[in-house]
């Protein structure tokens, strides 16, 4: 079994990767495989709602986006990481997830779908609640199990030292790591023994003014 964790922070080695890290390695104590993408620096666009993708599974602007998605097929968990802008995620890793989910949503062979995931969201100080709840948000129109961790999933420092610090933060990383590695090791289970995933409906879109 496999987990990504995503980067979304513009450092690449900074505060968000080190709380992935620490996410990672818990996972690899509990014999799950991780990988650790960063999303980089160069400009993401946002989505434009084209819908191209529904048609051919993937953005129509190639970028990172399109090489995580090749990559998160052969992925069992998902742990996304950003760090706090104005009390929200990075613009990057906004457009970054809206378009790495948007792309799968209507897809037949839908990446996510009933994959375990949860966020990590690194703050100097404060937005940490806000851009958590605006993560997890992603997971649950997905259909993505979203695993829990002793507290909010969150990190303080305003430089990766200070966040090897923050021992109540790289706690909740550990103990995310481990819940993370219960689920997909029961998941597996139940699959081997006879669990079927949910029966799926055809979607239902209404629209609030007719």
């Amino acid at each position: 079994m496999k987990v990504a964790l995503v980067n979304g922070s513009p450092h690449k080695a900074g505060c968000t990767y080190t709380a992935l890290s620490e996410v990672a390695k818990t996972l690899n104590e509990e014999g799950i495989g991780t990988e650790i993408f960063w999303i980089g620096t160069k400009p993401l666009a946002g989505c434009i709602a084209c819908k191209s993708c529904v048609n051919t599974g993937k953005c129509v602007f190639n970028d990172t986006v399109n090489e995580f998605k090749e990559i998160a097929k052969d992925c069992d968990g998902f742990v996304f990481g950003s760090p706090v802008h104005y009390a929200g995620m990075s613009g990057a890793m906004t457009s970054f997830m809206d378009r790495l989910f948007y792309s799968d949503f209507g897809n037949a062979n839908r990446t996510f779908y009933m994959k375990p995931a949860a966020c990590v969201v690194s703050a100097r100080r404060a937005g940490t609640t806000a851009t958590f709840d605006q993560m997890n948000k992603y997971f649950t129109i997905q259909e993505m199990p979203v695993v829990s961790s002793r507290y909010w999933n969150m990190v303080h420092g305003a430089e990766s030292e200070q966040v090897a610090e923050d021992k109540e933060g790289l706690y909740t990383m550990r103990v995310l790591g481990r819940n993370m590695a219960f689920m997909l090791k029961c998941k597996e289970a139940g699959l081997k023994n006879g669990v079927e995933l949910p029966k799926r409906e055809e979607a239902v879109f209404t629209n609030f003014i007719r």
